[in-house]
């Protein structure tokens, strides 16, 4: 071992520092040095590796020649004072603090935390517990280890609530799946209850509006803003008015059919039918139509309202602005070039117990609850074949076109029906769209910025300030950009809305089969084909890669 002495404290005391010849002491190993830094005075040292090494080479090299006779001088360790070190994640949401024990210098204390983190700009979101944790254990760290924790989390913002237009009044389709109960319990399929209806002052509708959010932070006290809930205004349709006691209500102004609209409800004038037949004639109506019989061969029946025929429509043609509600069955039969002699088109949604040979069309959801058999059917919404548990509903021939998806029981037939399925066809359409709102949105952005600029070139205010044609300038510039400003905030919430549907599409837009899907059922969903060869069982069907994919394992 080298002699200690050899070895001393710098004047400062903060250094050791090694002195001397290498002709006499040496040869030398870094262990000769570690041995002298661990005497009583060093021990506490942070060893100053690249130094100790670099003495060794010199030192053992000078050995043997005439340099070596002379004294060498070498810092090979120095006291360190603790260190706090604070890293911000690079979103700002976290901090961690990293705490290193001291060499034998002065401990972290929670005055030099403080200035980290005001070094660092880290204000929000602290954890004085978490902070009070790591200094605790800083007298159980040896010389130079270190101990670390998240000591503040931001606070993400919490975007809005969209606004809810909550109805309170069942509508006339909604008979047609709730059958009455029976006073022994059993269920009458044939007695639909009473025709829906409402009369002055019932509340029809109630508005829960668009709440603005929750401000979040970053952990550098950063405001991070919400998105405010989108609103969906409620405006009284005929035989409406807002309540006077509460705009958010909706109320009845007439006794009538409640039917519903893309913006709230109407209640309709009804007229009332026994039956529509030659003797009637074809029926045109302001309003809802109710038809307790059927609607027989070859007649017309148009309504601005709801259509609701209590019995059978055979062979004729309805078309309404709101909803076809047919209480018992359609029934067509085949024509030329695939088509049938029943049609019904509306601009809601259409609700059956059974369609045969017939042609349906409708903007929402056609729902059969029994079967829909060798019928072509198109929709913008969902194509849905199942009663109200799940148990009954057979889509069997015909073709389905259905642009969100389609549920059923069971799609196809033993014997091998031919059964065509279209669904989810329009992704390219909506991509477009997404382009379109892209480019609407950076148009607008382009347009502000250009406004701002034409406003800075402007000379000082008050040269032009008393000037009414610069004025009413500078109004119109500011009004258009406050507009523009407006319409691309609406612009960029469409453009989020419906980037959510094209990156969930083939997700949500699907085939769900309930029971069964027999053979020689083709399945069309996006660009994805595929004629079933044999019976699946339970199963969602989608569009996975271009591939039509059956999932066996999620449940319908």
């Amino acid at each position: 071992m080298l002699a200690p002495e050899l070895l001393e404290l710098s004047e400062d005391g903060i250094k050791a520092e090694l002195r001397l010849i290498p002709a006499t002491h040496g040869p030398v190993s870094e262990n000769d040095l570690r041995e002298l830094l661990a005497l009583p005075g060093f021990a506490e040292l942070c060893p100053l590796e690249p130094v100790i090494q670099k003495a060794v080479i010199s030192i053992n090299k000078l050995c043997g020649q005439d340099d070596g006779k002379f004294e060498q001088f070498f810092a090979i360790a120095e006291r360190r004072n603790g260190k706090v070190v604070i890293e911000v994640s690079p979103d700002q949401m976290q901090a961690e603090m990293e705490i290193v024990a001291a060499y034998g210098g002065k401990q972290i204390s929670l005055q030099d935390v403080l200035v980290a983190l005001k070094a660092e700009g880290v204000s929000m979101g602290l954890s004085k517990v978490r902070i009070e944790q790591l200094l605790k254990q800083i007298p159980t760290l040896a010389p130079g280890a270190s101990c670390k924790q998240v000591i503040a989390i931001g606070k993400p913002a919490v975007n809005g609530e969209n606004a809810i237009l909550d109805r309170k009044v069942p509508l006339a389709r909604e008979r047609l799946l709730q059958p009455q109960e029976r006073e022994d319990g059993t269920v009458d399929m044939r007695n639909l209850g009473s025709v829906i209806t409402v009369k002055p002052n019932d509340v029809l509708m109630v508005k829960i509006p668009a709440t603005d959010g929750i401000q979040g932070f970053t952990v550098k006290g950063t405001p991070l803003p919400p998105i405010p809930g989108k609103d969906l205004p409620l405006v009284p349709g005929d035989g409406t008015a807002l309540s006077p006691k509460d705009p958010h209500k909706l109320i009845a102004t007439v006794a009538g059919q409640p039917v519903e609209t893309r913006t709230g409800m109407q209640v309709d004038d009804m007229l009332q039918i026994k039956e529509v037949d030659v003797k009637y004639g074809h029926v045109n109506f302001k309003g809802s139509v109710l038809i307790t019989g059927d609607v027989h061969e070859g007649m017309q029946v148009r309504a601005s309202g709801d259509i609701t025929v209590m019995g059978f429509v055979d062979s004729a043609q309805l078309e309404a602005e709101g909803d076809i509600i047919v209480s018992k069955g359609v029934i067509g039969r085949q024509l030329a070039d695939n088509k049938h002699s029943t049609v019904l088109k509306a601009k809601g949604q259409i609700a059956a117990q059974f369609v045969q040979y017939s042609e349906l069309v409708a903007e929402g959801d056609i729902q059969v609850t029994k079967q829909l058999l060798h019928s072509n059917t198109t929709t913008l919404s969902k194509l849905l074949v199942s009663d109200n548990n799940g148990r009954r509903g057979d889509l069997v021939g015909g073709q389905a076109h259905a642009a969100k998806g389609v549920r059923a029981v069971v799609i196809g037939a033993t014997a091998g029906t031919k059964t065509e399925i279209f669904c989810a066809m329009d992704l390219s359409d909506l991509k477009n769209e997404l382009r379109a709102l892209d480019e609407s949105v950076k148009s607008m952005v382009v347009a502000c910025l250009d406004i701002d600029a034409r406003i800075r070139k402007l000379p000082p205010k008050s040269e032009w300030q008393d000037d009414p044609v610069m004025l009413e300038q500078v109004r119109m510039m500011m009004e258009q950009k406050k507009r523009m400003s407006e319409e691309r905030v609406l612009e960029e919430q469409r453009f989020e809305a419906l980037k959510q549907e094209v990156d969930n599409y083939y997700a949500n837009y699907r085939v769900e089969v309930l029971k069964h899907i027999f053979a020689n059922v083709e399945l069309h969903i996006g660009q994805a084909f595929n004629r079933t060869q044999r019976e699946h069982g339970t199963c969602i069907v989608t569009n996975q890669g271009q591939e039509v994919y059956f999932d066996y394992s999620a449940k319908p």
